[in-house]
């Protein structure tokens, strides 16, 4: 996939790694819709980039403002790169000490976000897909971002690993349904980045994280996230694979 000339759509295109994509991805050519509920950051964004670059405010579990995210990439040109990087994450044990049950609410709410959305912005993204022209057999590509916690979830985190596992146990079977119209799927299973979220963490809890990273020992920057989303999008010959991107890390029980 040639990405100068092409239209991405990133959702969670505000801040952190969905950040670090839109500047990547642009900076190779390409035109951006920047999804996400982040107003101020999304519209800042956009307009730091310039023309060909916008921002729609979306909920990527409504069906119909995902829609007019992707209306809004067609009228910028063809739709052929779609990145999920929107997520939410809280810890809560399925029991607490003294019997309570984890909140459904929240759960539902997690899965509804990271796994339900991603799915709402691969179906609607890759059905403009499948109208473009071919470009050497292929129409476009979609990259989910999962996380290491699908295979290593920690104490606390049953919502959130079940709906990042979710996102690996869809790439391989939506990856042979869209086959036949020549748009290709991958997900990216992320381990610590330096992400806004992690920001809100204490200084020593940060440093913590870093120190129990094999090699190298330090939480992942955006920008190596962002160049694996391109290089997924530039490798015709990579699909339906779920690549982990985490130093060698795997995450202990808590």
């Amino acid at each position: 996939m040639k990405i100068e000339g092409s239209v991405a759509l990133v959702s969670g295109g505000a801040s952190g790694r969905g950040e670090a994509t839109v500047r990547a991805l642009v900076a190779k050519g390409a035109k951006a819709v920047i999804v996400d509920l982040a107003e101020d950051k999304g519209e800042a964004l956009a307009a730091e980039l310039g023309a060909g670059v916008v921002f729609r405010k979306t909920n990527v579990h409504d069906a119909g403002e995902v829609q007019a995210a992707v209306d809004a990439a067609r009228a910028l040109g063809t739709l052929r790169i779609a990145v999920s990087c929107a997520g939410v994450g809280w810890a809560a044990r399925t029991l607490k000490r003294d019997g309570t049950p984890h909140p459904l609410d929240l759960f539902q709410q997690i899965i509804d976000v990271n796994l339900v959305g991603t799915f709402n912005v691969l179906r609607l993204a890759t059905s403009a897909m499948s109208a473009a022209d071919a470009v050497d057999g292929e129409r476009g590509v979609v990259i989910n971002t999962a996380s290491i916690a699908a295979y290593d979830g920690q104490i606390g985190q049953a919502a959130y690993a079940a709906s990042k596992g979710g996102v690996v146990g869809m790439t391989l079977p939506v990856a042979r349904d869209l086959a036949k119209v020549g748009v290709r799927v991958c997900t990216i299973a992320p381990g610590t980045f330096a992400t806004p979220m992690l920001a809100t963490l204490p200084e020593e809890v940060r440093q913590a994280l870093a120190a129990g990273l094999p090699n190298p020992s330090r939480l992942g920057d955006p920008a190596e996230f962002a160049a694996l989303v391109c290089s997924i999008a530039e490798n015709g010959y990579l699909n339906g694979e779920v690549v982990r991107l985490d130093g060698a890390l795997r995450m202990p029980p808590k």
